[in-house]
């Protein structure tokens, strides 16, 4: 599960760098298949990895929306700041975490519960969803995607 969360940070600094070479309309443009544009996207993907942690930690949840955060700066600005305390989670991470159980209310009202081990698989596989449609949009305006390649990564490098 680390190494896949490593992986996903990797992934997420990559797209970081290749905004830099993107106007900021073309980033902040609302596209098909999302949440809104490509940085609105990774604001999402940020929101929602720390929003899963906290809730895992029983810590109160992320409320500001994108409207603060509509510059490459920002979004990297606010990953920096939620960063540390999600990675030191994702490191301290047991076996003996994983049938731990969260209680959530859905924004319906429905009481549902889930498995710490099932939402960190969810965040690791929401980022990866959203990457893919990071890749599609940067096909659509003519530019060649961030590798979505875990090979190469050096990744199985246990970190201490």
């Amino acid at each position: 599960m680390k190494t896949l969360f490593r992986y996903n940070w990797q992934v997420r600094e990559d797209w970081y760098k290749w905004c830099e070479g993107v106007p900021e309309a073309e980033l902040l443009k609302v596209r098909t298949g999302s949440v809104g544009g490509i940085l609105h996207t990774l604001f999402h993907i940020i929101d929602v990895e720390w929003s899963w942690i906290r809730g895992l930690q029983e810590k109160p949840d992320f409320q500001e929306t994108f409207d603060g955060y509509q510059s490459l700066e920002k979004v990297r600005k606010l990953d920096a700041e939620f960063k540390p305390e999600v990675e030191n989670f994702v490191l301290a991470w047991k076996d003996s975490m994983e049938e731990r159980i969260l209680h959530d209310t859905r924004p319906d009202g429905r009481k549902v519960t889930f498995t710490h081990g099932e939402i960190m698989r969810h965040v690791i596989a929401h980022e990866i969803h959203h990457i893919g449609q990071l890749s599609v949009w940067a096909r659509e305006i003519g530019t060649k995607p961030v590798t979505a390649n875990l090979i190469d990564r050096g990744l199985n490098i246990t970190i201490q």
